[in-house]
């Protein structure tokens, strides 16, 4: 298995949607992407800036690559006096909102949003879709 099944995409995408539209004056987007960084779902609240949308999207596939949460990638890097642009790969962010989807070792993908004032409350809402996939 190398990616989430459609079934726990929509999960995720429906769980996250959701708990997102609970806060209409706090647009975010969302993404989903398989190991391969290859998108598999994004959705977008309204009055969302660019930055934030392309943020989601670079957020998942940093999980995605690195096997990692992206907040957890950007501390550890950080601890060793590196930075994300030594990495060589220009879609990788240091942001903090993007979670690896793995089960059984395996990397199925990630998750990830961006908008929020902060990235922990854009982690969180990842993390809803992340359980949602009852992986």
């Amino acid at each position: 298995m190398s990616a989430p099944t459609m079934a726990q995409v929509q999960a995720a995408m429906a769980a996250m949607i959701t708990a997102a539209t609970q806060k209409p004056d706090e647009p975010v987007a969302m993404a989903i992407v398989d190991s391969a960084g290859n998108l598999l779902a994004y959705q977008t609240m309204d009055n969302l800036r660019i930055f934030s949308r392309r943020h989601a999207t670079r957020k998942a596939y940093t999980s995605a690559m690195m096997g990692l949460d992206s907040g957890e990638n950007a501390r550890r890097l950080h601890s060793q006096g590196r930075s994300i642009s030594e990495q060589g790969d220009p879609n990788l962010t240091h942001g903090q909102g993007g979670l690896v989807i793995i089960k059984d070792g395996v990397i199925l993908g990630g998750i990830g949003v961006g908008g929020y004032p902060s990235g922990q409350a854009d982690e969180d809402l990842s993390r809803i879709g992340l359980e949602a996939m009852n992986l």
